[in-house]
């Protein structure tokens, strides 16, 4: 038990160091605040989804034991700290970030549950619409009108703006996509774990 408070109030954990404890075999809460098709494609075993999106800080807070840490992952690490942000002003200080995230997780060869996802990871969802957007009012300034030059100079500002505060407008719009809130489970073929 005093591990578990330590490790609260360190507020991070490796993934190499969460597999570990999750071997010794004790309860271990894990939330996973990727898109449903994210989790679908790859998800920690154990792991439940609440995409961030549907993150109702305070009903969580009231609901959770108070003293038992709740491991927040994502893809990389932005939204799980997102996720310990709005976790935190509720009133929670057991929420414990996985550094690095899942892809973290998966670089370290740790086993990972595989789904049938066919929806693109969500930040190539955004590299895909920036980079066409980009494209497309770079290319209207040129032939139509030089006004339409504002389009690239907004995307770019909004990359400049995601890069400086790991908040993206475009990601959080895309994660509302239906085909991103598709798959909210894990069907068939959703429990193979892979090394």
């Amino acid at each position: 038990m005093q591990a578990q408070i330590l490790e609260a109030a360190a507020r991070t954990i490796t993934p190499a160091e969460l597999y570990a404890r999750a071997s010794e075999g004790g309860p271990l809460e894990i939330l996973d605040v990727r898109t449903p098709a994210e989790f679908a494609g790859a998800h920690v075993g154990g792991a439940k989804l609440l995409p961030l999106g549907d993150l109702d800080a305070e009903a969580l807070v009231r609901m959770r034991p108070a003293g038992s840490p709740l491991y927040v992952i994502c893809q990389g690490g932005t939204r799980a700290r997102n996720a310990i942000e709005m976790l935190r002003r509720a009133g929670s200080e057991d929420a414990v970030l996985v550094e690095g995230g899942t892809q973290a997780w998966m670089d370290a060869g740790l086993p990972v549950v595989r789904g049938a996802s066919t929806v693109l990871p969500l930040m190539r969802q955004v590299q895909i619409v920036v980079g066409a957007v980009s494209a497309i009012g770079a290319l209207l300034a040129l032939t139509v009108n030089p006004w339409f030059a504002a389009v690239p100079l907004l995307t770019g500002c909004g990359l400049l703006f995601a890069g400086l505060t790991g908040m993206c407008g475009m990601a959080l719009l895309l994660a509302r996509m239906p085909w991103n809130r598709t798959q909210a489970g894990c069907g068939v073929g959703c429990n193979e774990v892979e090394r």
